[in-house]
């Protein structure tokens, strides 16, 4: 069923990005007032994914109070309601494809990964090059990639049942889309922001190798691939998180 409610400007009307907003406000504000960690990466790396999830809640309580169900006229025609219809199919396809590369490449991490000299264990990069043995860090090994992992997993866990909820609530296509996006673009910086993290401490720990040939090369290209465009990524998500509505009328 596809619903398309009268629309009237009202309060409600202008107070939607304001609320939605107020979600990666309070994202932030947690971030920096709760120690998640003693240590600052590590606590980076536990505050995206409260980000996301803030982001996520702000989306919803903006769509509750700017949308409240049952309001309006509703015309109803017979059309099934999918998901895959509201989100951006191009930055959806990017994300999946970036979130299957991120516990790849955190599964190389891990298995790669040893003890520091502070004797941290899962924080470098050991490899012996012409007889050299050789200790990097950091590395995104156990220590880290635990964070990163449960961030996408529970992140995921919150966008996955918000956009089934838009989908299904009474609203035009248009309203639907728009929230939908902004999900989107939450679980996206969930995704993106740390697999540039983890890329780009990968290309530096392999950059700093004596040795490698043709294999540090080849890794170190795509490495970096891989930091650029999760990057640019992010910046798409937070694009769509913030101004949801500026693309919608063209076809994602």
């Amino acid at each position: 069923m596809s619903a398309s409610p009268e629309t009237h400007t009202t309060w409600r009307n202008w107070v939607d990005a304001p609320v939605r907003w107020s979600g990666l406000v309070v994202g932030v504000l947690v971030g920096k007032t709760v120690t998640f960690s003693s240590e600052a990466d590590v606590d980076l790396l536990y505050a995206i994914p409260v980000l996301g999830i803030c982001a996520v809640a702000g989306v919803l309580a903006a769509d509750l109070i700017a949308h409240p169900a049952g309001s309006g006229v509703r015309q109803a025609t017979v059309a099934p309601r999918r998901i895959r219809d509201h989100i951006p199919r191009g930055l959806t396809a990017a994300l999946a494809v970036q979130a299957a590369l991120l516990p790849s490449l955190l599964a190389i991490a891990v298995t790669t990964s040893a003890t520091d000299s502070a004797g941290h264990a899962g924080r470098a990069l050991a490899m012996t090059c012409r007889g050299r043995h050789q200790l990097i860090g950091p590395w995104p090994g156990p220590y880290y990639a635990w964070p990163v992992l449960c961030g996408l997993v529970v992140g995921t866990l919150v966008c996955v049942p918000a956009l089934r909820r838009i989908t299904m609530r009474s609203a035009s296509d248009d309203q639907r889309r728009i929230r939908a996006r902004a999900i989107v673009g939450a679980w996206g910086m969930l995704v993106a922001a740390p697999l540039f993290a983890v890329s780009l401490t990968m290309a530096t720990a392999v950059l700093s190798l004596s040795c490698g040939g043709w294999m540090e090369n080849v890794s170190l290209w795509g490495l970096g691939i891989t930091a650029f465009a999760s990057a640019l990524t992010a910046g798409c998500c937070l694009g769509a998180l913030l101004l949801p509505q500026a693309h919608i009328k063209a076809r994602p």
